[in-house]
């Protein structure tokens, strides 16, 4: 859930009772979809449709409810029958923001400085942390909530973590240039930072200081929120589309990038592709704000009903690739806005049923335009798992059907008050900053060196905390484990604005929700109260475990696949089935099980077998909920907790975890690049590389096993 800005905003109004007329055209909406000849894309792929979805569930969360994915029986069959699930796909820890950037780019956190979620803390140059959010447009600098503009991306590249970081900011590449520079226009429905995100920076920094668009934003910000925010095409070069829209600038971009155009929010766009009227919903219903404003819903508003009717008509009208995000099901999308939702609650079982039927009209209508799974790339997953937080639910049989409703004492994550406990069990008072969440990131104040006396100091009384869960009247730790910044490295954690790196990260129990607070307990230091129940961020496997699913030309179906992968393999895989490359190596990898014969390079067909193994090895060294940072991880728990004389517990723990995360990178990057080589088609030569790196690789496995 988007909360750290969009959570105030009120959502539209969802009808979840009845049935409306969802398979028939909305008027003025409908028609075959514009020639695409211009693009060009490999294995007959005509249209490719990706969709992230906020926290929707493969399996249950309570196993005598439904999940949320066998609920919408027509999305599931339609991945089961015509592609394949992958029920063994991970997130990157932490959420949202952080997850589906690398979702579209293919780069672990670190490479695109979207380390810490949705928001974090930066230290200036006093050492005082501040706070800003990750949720602004691609090419925005980064700035604080107190409205400083620092001279860094918010979207901040690392070229390589096996080379220092280059000496001034350089912005990440953009997910959509391979498809425009191919010739396809690229729709954007509220994906993270595709799109502008707010009505203040991002209006300026597209459309300029003293355009229409930002005198409107300070005149009227919610009909500006509508008609400029959460919607955006990015067109090839020349399209007739974006004829009239704004340059679209990507100063960075390697190669360089130059005479290409874009359509920002719905008052560019609605013109070009419904020019009778405000685009619909898949139920035939106007998309419009909670005011009534059509165009942009609100990011916490962009149902499936909205989101889809919106990329169908972008499809119908000259897009040939669009990325949709859908908002969490189990958030409270009627007017009454009562919080979240517990498994088997009657709106949440209404909720699905709506996201039910708008999928069902969507691929029905997709069909009457000829896009089906024989000429279109669908894509589907889901940007995080959660843990539902709270009390048992009444009656303890509920199903979520036939009127056998659940209901819930208390929805609520277990808020804990940090600097509260901190004083009251050890007697520490430290100042710092936190980013709240299931894995606190904590900045110190002063930004001090991880050896410093104060952050040791700070971690071991991290280390000792307790709290009694509300739930199952357990003990348990605050902290199960902590990582300074040589582990949060292996994590993927650091990026190259080193102003950025918290001095601590914290992974708490499952319910827990660890944030800021008086540093007393005058009042509860852990209590629940109502609205958040649905905890992500950590590493608990319902948070971690996560799916996706894969439609159309290139895909071997299957029904279901357990291979381990996480979330920057969607982005290699989906670009080696369209036959694209980006102009830098992504940290992931493409899903080669899942791939036909068809689809691969002679090196990739001939030495599937080999390369399927070294993929494997690859994921548990370089994942940040692989094997190999789970071992460091226990390690760096270990030594941060450790109070040996002269420190020399901690001092020998992580100089190893330093020098074996180094190792780390080196191989990992080798080992995807012979990979990555292969299966592009241009490097067979290297294929011979892979049993020695691979070989290396489990030879690094077991040593991180044994660091103590």
């Amino acid at each position: 859930m988007r909360r750290t800005l969009f959570g105030a905003l009120a959502a539209a109004a969802l009808c979840v009772g009845g049935t409306s007329p969802a398979l028939a055209a909305a008027p003025g909406q409908h028609h075959a979809p514009s020639p695409s000849s211009d693009c060009q894309l490999a294995n007959g792929i005509k249209h490719v449709v990706q969709i992230d979805f906020d926290n929707v569930h493969l399996t249950r969360d309570n196993p005598n409810v439904a999940s949320d994915l066998e609920q919408m029986p027509a999305l599931l069959n339609f991945m089961k029958s015509q592609g394949v699930v992958m029920t063994n796909t991970h997130d990157d820890l932490v959420h949202t923001g952080t997850n589906m950037i690398s979702n579209a780019t293919g780069l672990y956190p670190d490479r695109n400085a979207i380390t810490q979620s949705n928001s974090g803390d930066l230290y200036d140059a006093t050492g005082t942390p501040t706070g800003y959010s990750s949720f602004s447009y691609w090419t925005d600098k980064l700035s604080t909530f107190s409205g400083a503009t620092t001279n860094r991306y918010n979207l901040d590249y690392l070229p390589s973590r096996t080379a220092p970081a280059p000496a001034q900011s350089v912005n990440v590449p953009a997910p959509w240039t391979p498809f425009t520079e191919a010739g396809c226009n690229v729709g954007e429905v509220g994906s993270p930072n595709t799109v502008l995100e707010n009505t203040g920076s991002d209006v300026t920094t597209v459309f300029g200081a003293n355009s229409p668009q930002a005198a409107e934003a300070k005149a009227d910000p919610t009909k500006a929120q509508a008609d400029l925010v959460g919607l955006a095409v990015h067109c090839a070069k020349g399209a007739a589309l974006c004829a009239s829209g704004q340059q679209d600038a990507l100063p960075d971009e390697p190669g360089g990038y130059s005479g290409y155009k874009a359509l920002f929010g719905g008052a560019q766009i609605q013109p070009q592709i419904s020019p009778d009227g405000p685009v619909k919903a898949t139920d035939g219903s106007v998309i419009a704000d909670s005011k009534g404003n059509p165009g942009f819903p609100g990011f916490d508003s962009e149902t499936a009903n909205n989101s889809l009717g919106y990329t169908a008509q972008l499809l119908e009208h000259g897009v040939q690739a669009v990325n949709l995000y859908i908002s969490d099901v189990h958030g409270d999308h009627t007017a009454a806005q009562t919080g979240d939702l517990g498994p088997g609650q009657q709106t949440y079982e209404q909720q699905l049923a709506a996201y039910n039927t708008a999928f069902q009209a969507f691929f029905d209508r997709l069909a009457k335009d000829g896009m089906t799974a024989q000429n279109t790339l669908f894509t589907f997953t889901t940007d995080e798992g959660d843990h539902f937080a709270g009390s048992a639910p009444t009656p303890a049989n509920c199903t979520g059907t036939n009127g056998n409703y659940c209901n819930y004492a208390t929805s609520s994550e277990v808020n804990v008050n940090l600097p509260g406990l901190l004083a009251t069990q050890r007697g520490n008072t430290t100042p710092f900053a936190i980013h709240s969440d299931p894995a606190p990131a904590i900045w110190l104040n002063g930004n001090p060196d991880r050896t410093a006396a104060l952050t040791r100091t700070f971690g071991r009384d991290l280390g000792a905390l307790t709290l009694t869960n509300p739930y199952t009247g357990a003990n348990e730790p605050v902290a199960y484990d902590i990582a300074d910044s040589v582990e949060q490295r292996i994590l993927h954690f650091v990026s190259a604005d080193p102003a950025r790196t918290p001095t601590l990260t914290a992974f708490s129990g499952e319910d827990s929700y660890v944030g800021g607070g008086q540093a007393n307990c005058n009042r509860p230091c852990v209590y629940t109260s109502s609205g958040y129940a649905w905890n992500h961020g950590s590493y608990w496997p319902d948070m971690q475990d996560i799916w996706a699913g894969y439609v159309g030309p290139g895909i071997s179906a299957r029904g279901t696949d357990g291979t381990f992968t996480d979330q920057v393999d969607m982005r290699p895989t989906v670009l080696l089935l369209t036959g694209l490359q980006d102009r830098y190596q992504v940290d992931g990898v493409p899903v080669l099980p899942i791939i036909a014969d068809s689809a691969l390079s002679p090196a990739a067909r001939n030495h599937r077998s080999q390369l399927t193994a070294a993929e494997a090895a690859y994921k548990q060294l370089v994942a940040p909920t692989g094997t190999f940072a789970m071992h460091t991880l226990k390690a760096s728990t270990a030594a941060i907790k450790s109070n040996s004389p002269g420190d020399a517990q901690y001092t020998r723990t992580e100089d190893a975890l330093s020098a074996i995360g180094s190792v780390r990178d080196a191989t990992g990057q080798q080992l995807a690049a012979v990979i990555l080589g292969a299966t592009e088609g241009h490097g067979a030569q290297a294929v011979g590389k892979v049993s020695r790196l691979t070989s290396e690789v489990k030879r690094l496995e077991a040593r991180s096993a044994g660091i103590r």
